[in-house]
């Protein structure tokens, strides 16, 4: 698949539908160095997850039942919100984990949710089971062509925004996310995985040689607890660089960004920092590295309920 073009065509088809997110330099991280960072935790319902779902509803026939979709939370409530946008019904299975900030967001956009026991794969059954009762289409959270070009947008975004990293760190649940890198940077620059040590599905298919499945635990399951990495990723990550942080780093990524910058973000969001910060990746001298902010929706509400 030429992925270059996808993206590009996912751009032009989503153009108006999702926000342009900003980018900012810090240098106030302790680091000694500058890290530029994109906040796509700004984007609608405070994650990237958006662009993959407006770019699947607006790339496909979507039937009269609707569409379902499972997720840890980030995803659900974007496929939701592209849902009521473009004036679909929507079914959205969530396990327990997703916890109440994240169950709330997506009850708001007025879905139909389902909540289950367990973690992703859980949900993601129960999403496959309406699919075949009901003949409602599927939005993936992340092993899907149509939902990786859509995250690829971010980083063609980021690139026409003046992107000047040689080096851009990644957060990774089921893949998506860098997939729609791997994608569109095809070499021009290094991707970097970055996973908790609790939930780390690309780094073991990386050492297995294969997608195997892995438990998956910690502080940021409920946005990157996906049990196996998605083929799109893996066969896109071959040789790439992956490094595991653990959860007291990313808690500690997210003390920092809100002590420096105000900003605020779930456990998701700061576990690409947490590499640089706890030493898990370690830039050459005079290497220019980039962060992406993944995700905002920080349990509990930090605002109250």
């Amino acid at each position: 698949m030429n992925w270059k073009s996808e993206i590009s065509a996912a751009a032009n088809r989503i153009n108006g539908y999702v926000q342009v997110t900003p980018v900012m330099e810090s240098r106030a991280l302790g680091l000694g160095y500058p890290v530029e960072m994109k906040l796509e935790h700004l984007q609608h319902t405070g994650s990237f997850k958006a662009r993959g779902a407006f770019n699947t509803l607006l790339s496909s026939d979507v039937p009269d039942a609707g569409v379902v979709a499972a997720s840890g939370g980030n995803h659900g409530a974007a496929a939701a919100y592209a849902a009521r946008s473009l004036g679909y019904p929507a079914k959205i299975f969530v396990p327990e984990i997703a916890g109440p900030s994240k169950i709330a967001l997506i009850e708001q956009t007025g879905a139909d949710l389902s909540v289950v026991p367990g973690e992703y794969a859980n949900a993601l059954m129960g999403a496959q089971e309406h699919e075949e009762a009901t003949g409602a289409m599927q939005i993936h959270a992340y092993d899907a062509p149509a939902t990786v070009a859509g995250q690829g947008t971010c980083f063609a975004e980021w690139e026409a925004q003046g992107l000047q990293a040689d080096t851009v760190l990644i957060a990774v649940g089921g893949g998506g996310l860098i997939a729609g890198a791997l994608g569109w940077f095809q070499g021009a620059r290094k991707i970097v995985a970055v996973e908790p040590e609790t939930s780390c599905a690309l780094n073991a298919a990386l050492q297995a040689g294969e997608p195997v499945d892995v438990t998956v635990s910690g502080i940021a399951a409920n946005a990157l607890g996906a049990r196996r990495i998605g083929s799109i990723c893996f066969g896109l990550a071959q040789g790439m660089t992956s490094v595991l942080v653990s959860d007291e780093a990313i808690a500690e990524a997210q003390q920092l960004l809100w002590q420096a910058h105000r900003i605020l973000v779930e456990p998701a969001g700061a576990t690409a920092l947490a590499a640089l910060l706890s030493g898990a990746y370690q830039p050459e001298p005079g290497e220019r590295v980039a962060v992406l902010i993944c995700g905002g929706n920080i349990s509990p509400n930090p605002l109250g309920a």
